[in-house]
């Protein structure tokens, strides 16, 4: 045979060789990281569960999920050991504020350099585009002529079918 027809078949195993020695390395490092575990560090499971370790035993670990609820959990479902500050973070929920990244404004009024300080109840409440009119104003604009007949002979065809339906006509049934 030719190495031509071998250098297939070397190339297939070297790369198996790789894949299968880069898996060993994470499983050895994860299997380190579970067994260099203490009591009282923050762990997150596999599942994305916080807790803290109170005791570790062969195969299993004691986990305090909330203040005084307690799991066992096989070593196995450990996903991470975490440091004591970043578990604390995690727990607390106060993510640090990043002064490096551009902060996105809640509205487009920053963006626009209007600068419109508002106080007391109309800072409260939302602009829908109404104006708060008293109930007792009349309307701002005055009504054409002709528009006033359209709504005379609307009312006056109204007040006819009322008529026509008291007095029993044949479009009341």
């Amino acid at each position: 045979m030719s190495i031509v027809t071998l250098l297939p078949f070397i190339v297939l195993i070297g790369a198996m060789f790789l894949m299968t020695r880069s898996a060993k390395k994470k499983q050895q490092a994860a299997q380190q990281m579970r067994n260099e575990m203490q009591a009282g560090t923050g762990v997150r499971t596999i599942g994305g569960m916080y807790a803290t370790v109170k005791e570790i035993h062969e195969d299993t670990v004691l986990l305090e999920v909330a203040p005084g609820v307690h799991a066992i959990y096989a070593k196995n479902a450990i996903g991470a050991v975490l440091a004591d500050e970043e578990y604390n973070r995690i727990l607390d929920g106060a993510d640090p504020i990043h002064t490096d990244e551009p902060v996105v404004p809640d509205d487009a009024s920053s963006l626009t350099g209007d600068t419109v300080a508002e106080t007391g109840d109309k800072a409260d409440k939302i602009d829908l585009g109404k104006a708060a009119t008293p109930a007792d104003a009349e309307p701002a604009t005055e009504q054409p002529a002709a528009d006033k007949g359209a709504e005379d002979s609307v009312k006056a065809d109204a007040d006819a079918a009322k008529e026509d339906k008291k007095a029993g006509g044949d479009d009341a049934k």
